[in-house]
């Protein structure tokens, strides 16, 4: 990669780390910090963990293609400005109602599309998949920091402590979004990175993409879900919150081990693997439902928890990419976002209004019953291939005849032809597909 590359790639991890941090760091901690609250309720701290996902889900896809007309970096910042005022309002809110008001509105910062598509223009088309990765590894690690500092934070400044400081992180990044990230000096295919919304509706019938977008809104339902409710049972345990952390800290390590288990056994088994994971966390709910009898044991349950939780999660946006027919990429990734906060809003309401009216064993129950039906939907997505995609860009003068002789070259899967953009996108199977040849019958200079 190049100067402009790199710092690309760190400019906007960085921002998505900041701001992610924001969203995640109330988490481990809000379903103790709110009960000072005077209209305290389950249902409204449910409500309040999950609620920046319903906003977000509305707001993915029509910011993405918002930035596509006005340009990248004033959406950016136009969501970074909103998401610091969702923090400070939750901040200084008085009642658990306004500290909803205010997740809804962090929520409303939908920019993630956005980011994408700037990363896309500021990189070549053989560097962008590296870019795109150090991009969607910072969005990982910003979770597990989360998981660690806000529990710190909470127990020194309060749970408006968070708020404040990240409307404040939020509020550096525009300066970052302003002076560090460069300006747009090549303009990537919008099939690459964007969502195009002529392509929206057909994604939602794709047999095998529909399968993984109900399948990360049940494991984000199912995350949010989880710390509605944890971090009441560390306390119950009589493990203040201050503390929550160092358990945290020994379920990642712990996780991170089963992970590489999971991996492992996945070189032969892929689908099985999947299947797995989702009857691990049933497991989990189902012990859930008898209780938290000692530390240990729930230790044990939260590291197996997340154990299945990361291989699904780190193996879903590969599925979707693969699965994703041709220059449908960004569409695809725009819906499969959606989805994802989606389910981390229905989790955060399902969690919380369920134990405030029928009682916390009510939520496993509900839970693992979704996973056992969640094994029957995951059953149908096919093993991902490793098939090849290439973004070609042609010559206004080039003919039907050649595109139609492109089609029938050995190893072409799919191609989507976009004619005003003099773009076209292939998916093929690496080991018969000569690239040489397809650039020879478009006449593509060497």
């Amino acid at each position: 990669m190049n100067a402009i590359e790199l710092r690309t790639s760190f400019s906007l991890a960085f921002i998505y780390v900041l701001r992610m941090l924001g969203l995640f760091m109330v988490m481990p901690v809000l379903a103790i910090s709110a009960t000072h609250y005077a209209d305290y309720s389950a249902f409204l701290v449910g409500l309040a963990v999950g609620g920046y996902g319903l906003t977000q889900a509305l707001l993915q896809i029509p910011m993405g293609v918002l930035s596509d007309k006005i340009g990248r970096k004033p959406i950016i910042i136009a969501g970074l400005l909103l998401f610091s005022a969702g923090s400070v309002l939750a901040g200084v809110a008085e009642s658990l109602t306004w500290v909803v008001v205010g997740r809804l509105l962090q929520g409303a910062g939908a920019i993630a599309g956005a980011i994408m598509a700037l990363a896309g223009d500021l990189s070549r088309e053989a560097q962008r998949p590296k870019v795109m990765a150090i991009i969607g590894i910072s969005i990982g690690f910003s979770f597990y920091i989360a998981l660690l500092l806000g529990p710190i934070i909470a127990a020194k400044f309060g749970l408006s402590g968070i708020f404040i400081a990240t409307g404040l992180l939020a509020l550096a990044c525009v300066l970052l979004v302003v002076f560090a990230v460069p300006n747009a000096v090549n303009i990537a295919p919008k099939g690459d990175t964007l969502p195009v919304i002529e392509d929206i509706k057909k994604l939602f019938t794709h047999p095998q993409l529909i399968r993984l977008n109900i399948s990360v809104l049940l494991l984000h339902m199912m995350i949010t879900l989880v710390f509605v409710q944890i971090p009441i049972f560390l306390v119950d345990l009589s493990w203040p919150l201050a503390s929550h952390w160092q358990i945290y800290l020994i379920v990642l390590f712990a996780s991170i081990v089963g992970l590489l288990v999971l991996m492992k056994i996945a070189g032969k088994y892929p689908n099985g693997v999947m299947q797995i994971s989702v009857l691990g966390l049933a497991l989990v709910f189902v012990l859930m439902i008898f209780g938290h009898h000692s530390l240990l044991y729930l230790i044990i349950l939260v590291s197996l928890f997340f154990t299945c939780f990361n291989y699904l999660e780190a193996n879903f946006p590969a599925m979707v990419s693969n699965i994703a027919p041709a220059g449908k990429k960004g569409s695809a990734m725009g819906v499969y976002a959606s989805f994802q906060f989606l389910g981390a809003f229905i989790g955060g309401v399902t969690s919380g209004s369920i134990s405030e009216y029928f009682g916390i064993q009510w939520v496993f129950v509900l839970a693992s019953l979704v996973c056992v039906i969640w094994v029957l939907i995951i059953k149908g997505i096919s093993a991902t291939d490793r098939r090849k995609r290439y973004t070609l860009r042609i010559q206004k003068q080039t003919t039907d005849l050649a595109f139609q002789q492109l089609a029938k070259l050995d190893g072409v899967i799919d191609l989507t032809i976009v004619p005003n953009e003099q773009i076209v996108y292939l998916k093929a199977d690496n080991k018969n597909f000569d690239i040489q040849q397809a650039k020879q019958l478009l006449n593509i200079p060497e």
